[in-house]
């Protein structure tokens, strides 16, 4: 789903820029204030672990890829705004050392697979899991569910940026100067091939990786309140 440089218009771009700017900024209050001691060398394990899983990615026609994310257990296990974090330096050392998506799409493929996929995500996990257990085999089925959701709903957003770039931007002397196939084109192509192939193995990792964690470690799974990191003061000693 990595958009490259020149197919998307600066409308979009630069709108998407601005969107995520915000996003960046909140989600790194978020994960300071939030995120417990004990995850803390899990947002570095899973930025990793989503940058080595993007990299295997297949060319879809029309300007853009197809590949698994790993934005939904990252969202499930750490949390949206922890994921948000994570998935973005990932995309960005990937766009500025490595040329796999455009330098003025970086906004718009972080807001596609680092905000769009892991807060569907771990919403639809949250609403398959309810108040089961963290070790039931519920929370491994809305795992498998959300991966598989969350995928299609980031492709799809990606093919709707691409294909309304002829009507932002229409032919100068018969040529486009972006993106040239319109949405009857850009979405059945990554609607397509994510929901036929790339989120059924992304619902497939998620379920997998949930059951891992079920069996290995279920701590991760609870909700509790963040402990205060090393250096940063409590509330209660600043009020």
């Amino acid at each position: 789903m990595h958009i490259p440089d020149g197919y998307l218009g600066p409308y979009t771009y630069i709108a998407l820029f601005l969107i995520m700017i915000p996003i960046w900024l909140y989600a790194g209050y978020r994960v300071k204030k939030d995120l417990r001691s004990k995850q803390v060398p899990l947002l570095a394990i899973s930025a990793a672990f989503s940058f080595v899983i993007m990299m295997f990615n297949m060319p879809i026609p029309g300007g853009s890829t197809g590949h698994m994310v790993g934005g939904a257990i990252i969202g499930i296990i750490l949390g949206p705004w922890a994921a948000v974090v994570s998935i973005s330096v990932a995309l960005i050392i990937q766009a500025l050392l490595f040329g796999d998506g455009g330098i003025t799409a970086i906004g718009a493929n972080c807001f596609n697979m680092a905000f769009i996929m892991p807060f569907s995500a771990y919403i639809i996990y949250k609403l398959i899991s309810g108040n089961s257990e963290v070790t039931s085999m519920r929370r491994v089925a809305a795992a498998v569910v959300a991966g598989y959701i969350s995928l299609s709903l980031a492709a799809g957003f990606t093919g709707f940026e691409l294909g309304i770039q002829p009507i932002l931007h229409p032919a100068v002397n018969g040529e486009f100067p972006y993106m040239p196939y319109g949405l009857n084109v850009t979405l059945p192509a990554m609607l397509s091939e994510h929901m036929l192939f790339f989120s059924i193995l992304e619902g497939i990792m998620t379920g997998l990786i949930l059951l891992y964690i079920q069996k290995s470690d279920p701590s991760l799974l609870e909700e509790k309140k963040a402990k205060p990191i090393a250096g940063q003061s409590s509330p209660s000693a600043t009020a």
